[in-house]
């Protein structure tokens, strides 16, 4: 593939990156991870662009999003999980399990051990358990070869779906690491247990919301967006193939 073609895209998809990134959200989904749209751009930039390419263009989109609708200084550190979660969906779609099961298991075991994270709501958190419990059954599909994670034809919207809710999970285990083991959460925000206790458990309903809705979008548009990209020869099937 040409070089000017990959640097057009990435530009490309930076570009959506900063439309939705710098749109407010809707007041009824203001609380929880993400405060404008970027979780709609995020999984279906990696998946197109793959996982290096994609974490540029998605930082490409955030930084200059952040700048156009600033919320505080501090959100330009917790909006690298947007390219994080995009070069995971990015991996996970190609079958590239390692890494991914790598980070998820090294931040939850980060979390774990910090003490604050034991005086939490477990359940403020479901979302991110349910995403790793995903990841350890893909896992076992993509290791036995012949299994049915295929991101062709008849399985790839299961897999568009699979791949999004990964990287976007991802995104939102770094924001929780930067904010809880960081120690953020006290050092910019002032906060303690008390405090957090509610935003912990608001966040556990708003955001699922918002993943749903990225999930929709990537299957919707995602197929389209795949064949039209391998028809010049961006995409081959081979890279989307597991390994």
């Amino acid at each position: 593939m040409k070089k000017s073609l990959l640097v057009s895209l990435v530009a490309l998809f930076a570009s959506f990156n900063v439309i939705c990134d710098s749109l407010m959200g809707f007041p009824e989904l203001s609380s929880g991870v993400w405060q404008g749209w970027i979780f709609i751009a995020e999984p279906i930039t990696g998946i197109v662009l793959g996982p290096y390419a994609g974490f540029l263009s998605t930082l490409i989109g955030v930084m200059i999003g952040h700048t156009i609708y600033f919320r505080d200084v501090y959100e330009f550190l917790f909006t690298f999980g947007a390219p994080i979660g995009a070069m995971v969906s990015g991996f996970l779609f190609r079958g590239k399990w390692k890494a991914v099961l790598a980070y998820y298991t090294a931040l939850l075991g980060i979390y774990f051990i910090t003490p604050i994270a034991w005086q939490l709501p477990i359940l403020g958190m479901w979302d991110v358990y349910l995403a790793y419990s995903i990841l350890l059954v893909i896992t076992m599909i993509i290791v036995q070869k012949g299994g049915p994670w295929n991101p062709k034809s008849k399985g790839l919207p299961y897999v568009l779906a699979l791949s999004a809710l990964i990287g976007l999970e991802a995104d939102i285990l770094f924001r929780i690491i930067v904010f809880v083991p960081g120690q953020t959460y006290r050092l910019f925000y002032d906060l303690d247990v008390e405090k957090l206790t509610p935003m912990w458990l608001g966040a556990a309903v708003v955001t699922p919301v918002k993943v749903a809705l990225s999930i929709l979008v990537t299957v919707t548009v995602g197929p389209a967006l795949i064949r039209t990209i391998r028809k010049i020869r961006f995409l081959k099937e081979d890279d989307t193939s597991s390994c």
